[in-house]
C-alpha cells in the first residue's frame, strides 16, 4: 500500500498538473482539500482543465469538485474549455453542471475564443449546451464577429462561422463601430465566409 502523502494538498495539485488519476485519488482519500489552491488561485479541477487531463477531471467531478471556481485570471475549469478546445474536457465537466453564464477577463464566455481560435469541433458541441450564442463580450464583439475579426478567413473559421449560423446566431449584431460580421468579412477578402453571411 503506497505511503499517504505528507502534504495532501500539493500532492493533489501535482497530480492534476500531471494526469495522474490514480495519484489524485489518494491524496483525496490521504484528505486533500477538493478545492485547495496554488499560488494562481488554480483548483485541482482548474489545473486538469487547462492541461487536458480528462481522467483527472471525471474523478474530480465524481467527488463533487466545483465547475465555477475562479482563479486569480477569472477563469473556471468550463472558461478554460473554450481556449483548449477539448471536446473531451467539456464532456468530463458537463456533468458537474457548470455555470454557463461566468465570464471571463474579457468579459466572455466559452464560444467566444473558441470561435476566435477556430476550434470546430468544440464550437460544433458548444452550440448544443445552451450557452447564450449571442452574447457580447466587454470589446463588443459575439463569437460570431470574434471568428471574422480574429481569425484568418481558412477552412477552420469558414466551418465555425457556418456552426453558428446553422444554430441560429444573430448575424446582425454589429461591433460598438456598427460594422457588422459581414462588412468585416468583406474588407479582410474573406469571401468564403462573406459568402455564407449573405446566404
Amino acid at each position: 500500500m503506497p505511503k499517504p502523502p505528507a502534504d495532501p494538498d500539493a500532492a493533489l495539485l501535482r497530480a492534476a498538473r500531471r494526469g495522474d488519476a490514480a495519484a489524485v485519488t489518494a491524496a483525496l482519500d490521504a484528505g486533500a482539500g477538493i478545492e485547495t489552491r496554488d499560488r494562481h488561485r488554480r483548483t485541482a479541477l482548474l489545473l486538469a482543465s487547462t492541461f487536458d487531463r480528462v481522467a483527472v477531471a471525471r474523478v474530480l467531478v465524481a467527488r463533487g469538485a466545483d465547475p465555477d471556481a475562479l482563479d486569480d485570471r477569472h477563469d473556471t475549469p468550463w472558461l478554460v474549455t473554450g481556449v483548449t478546445g477539448s471536446v473531451a474536457m467539456l464532456e468530463a465537466l458537463l456533468p458537474a453542471d457548470p455555470d454557463l453564464t461566468i465570464r471571463n477577463r474579457y468579459g466572455g464566455l466559452s464560444p467566444i475564443p473558441a470561435s476566435e481560435r477556430g476550434h470546430v469541433d468544440y464550437v460544433r458541441r458548444v452550440v448544443r449546451t445552451g450557452v447564450d450564442l449571442d452574447h457580447v463580450n466587454d470589446l463588443g464583439w459575439t463569437a460570431l464577429l470574434e471568428a471574422v475579426i480574429l481569425g484568418d478567413g481558412g477552412r477552420a473559421h469558414q466551418q465555425v462561422v457556418r456552426i453558428l449560423l446553422d444554430a441560429g446566431v444573430d448575424r446582425t449584431i454589429a461591433d460598438r463601430d456598427g460594422v457588422s460580421a459581414l462588412q468585416h468579412a468583406e474588407r479582410r477578402g474573406y469571401d468564403e465566409i462573406a459568402a455564407l453571411l449573405r446566404d
